[in-house]
């Protein structure tokens, strides 16, 4: 066992020695302060939440919300829609196919037929969906069981009804969300609950919808019947259709209800068509309405559209929650 001796030098200095010995707290005898009821708070009692009472209205529920943060976007885009429609502005609904299937569509189809939303504009799988509710009264498939056997998306009725339906209207000069709505209306005895239907809603009260699709992102794709000229072209149709409606939109709402990537594409293209064209759209109102807040909706419908004028807002939540409450928010508010 060897040891060694240490020097003074191996040492730690010692606290009198260390280099902050001489330091002193600073005297703060002289600072200066004010009277607390001076200052701006950003909390007030007044905007506080209130217990609820057993018995009482739904407008009384929303007067207990505490006005902070999510409450005041809802708020907010409530007035804006509410203002919108007094004043005959468009409120243009951009929609993937999640909010029809966890059972939106009476809801939406209850907007559109009290003139609350005057457009809507859908992806490819919306009118899967709104047409298999209407022919047969259920939908959505259980993917992770059918795709292992092939069998995912092979059901005859949708692929061969709607690309007859699609390519008819191409023919006729249709986009897609007319032709589908013009094929439903016009078959009453295929479509027994086609009350359902967002697609014949627009189409008996005339009310615009738009079909905006990518090719091979929807089952009817995959049909031996499907026509790539008459999705395609009534595709375009419809995308023209949106841009004439976007570039109306001054004063007016567009909301982007649960599509991640196609609809906030599409609205962002409207927007630069409408600007290049004379619209400077600088005093509209754009919502994202989603489970997350994604890259694409929150650039380019809350951010990029609205950076000219206007304003943006993002409500995170379930569809099958947050809907209901923002359309019941608004009937109470809108002018019988």
């Amino acid at each position: 066992m060897y040891y060694v001796k240490l020097s003074k030098s191996d040492y730690l200095p010692t606290r009198r020695n260390h280099p902050t010995a001489s330091v002193k707290p600073l005297n703060l005898s002289r600072i200066q302060t004010y009277p607390l009821s001076s200052r701006h708070s950003k909390v007030n009692i007044s905007d506080f939440s209130t217990s609820w009472r057993r018995g009482k209205s739904f407008k009384s529920f929303l007067d207990t919300l505490p006005d902070f943060l999510a409450v005041k976007s809802f708020r907010a885009v409530v007035r804006a829609i509410v203002r919108a429609r007094e004043r005959g502005r468009p409120v243009i609904l951009g929609m993937g196919a999640h909010p029809t299937k966890v059972g939106l569509n009476p809801v939406l189809i209850d907007l559109i037929k009290r003139n609350i939303i005057t457009a809507v504009a859908v992806n490819g799988a919306v009118i899967i969906h709104d047409f298999e509710l209407a022919y047969l009264g259920h939908t959505s498939e259980e993917v992770d069981a059918e795709i292992n056997s092939g069998r995912f998306g092979m059901a005859e009725d949708t692929g061969h009804i709607l690309n007859s339906a699609i390519t008819e209207g191409w023919e006729a000069g249709l986009g897609i969300g007319e032709a589908v709505g013009r094929y439903i209306t016009t078959h009453p005895g295929k479509f027994p609950f086609r009350r359902m239907s967002v697609l014949a809603t627009g189409e008996q009260l005339g009310v615009p919808i738009t079909v905006h699709v990518a090719m091979g992102t929807d089952i009817i794709h995959m049909h031996p019947s499907a026509n790539g000229a008459a999705i395609g072209g009534g595709s375009l149709i419809d995308f023209r259709k949106l841009v004439s409606l976007v570039s109306q939109m001054e004063g007016g709402v567009y909301i982007n209800l649960g599509s991640a990537v196609m609809l906030p594409e599409v609205f962002l293209k409207t927007v630069t068509l409408s600007r290049n064209l004379g619209r400077s759209l600088k005093n509209i109102t754009t919502v994202n309405m989603d489970f997350l807040p994604h890259y694409r909706p929150m650039t380019n419908v809350v951010r990029r559209p609205t950076q000219k004028g206007g304003q943006g807002y993002s409500l995170v939540g379930h569809h099958e929650i947050m809907v209901p409450l923002l359309a019941a928010a608004i009937i109470e508010q809108i002018t019988p």
